[in-house]
């Protein structure tokens, strides 16, 4: 599925986590699911998180993109935000998806960038815009992640 490169991540969160021992791009490397869909974050912050991810090996049965590949995409996407947005004290789970399926894609790589919609205490929701490899929209998703604490660190 080719070469990607590590996320991309603000120098003073990737301190921030370090500083509790917590390796920010593994954490963030989409997952086993989305190893297995080969997405790949490139850019994450909790203003805007991008993510890509290859059509071929996530298709429907009439060659077109799964919409939950899509779906996937978006959660992975919507989660990593979330989660940066609530910080290490905090961790974030999905408790609503929604994807509207624009057009169809036969191959090539999708691209999906996470945007904010609300940020708050103990949610946040993001807006999820998928492109194809022109800029031409596949999906619109939205995602609402509950941010529960995070369990205190066992002691030593």
């Amino acid at each position: 599925m080719g070469e990607h490169s590590a996320p991309t991540f603000p120098q003073e969160i990737i301190d921030e986590y370090a500083a509790l021992g917590v390796d920010l791009p593994a954490l963030f490397s989409a997952g086993h699911l989305g190893e297995r869909m080969g997405v790949r974050i490139v850019e994450a912050s909790a203003e805007r998180v991008v993510g890509t991810m290859p059509v071929e090996g996530n298709t429907q049965p009439y060659g077109l993109l799964h919409g939950g590949a899509s779906a996937v995409l978006a959660e992975t996407l919507g989660s990593v935000g979330s989660m940066l947005h609530g910080g290490p004290a905090k961790f974030a789970v999905g408790v609503d998806l929604n994807c509207t399926h624009h057009r169809g894609v036969r191959s090539g790589l999708v691209t999906g960038t996470a945007t904010p919609v609300h940020r708050g205490r103990t949610t946040a929701t993001y807006e999820i815009a998928i492109t194809d490899e022109q800029g031409k929209r596949v999906c619109t998703a939205r995602l609402t992640c509950l941010l529960r604490d995070a369990p205190a660190p066992a002691a030593p």
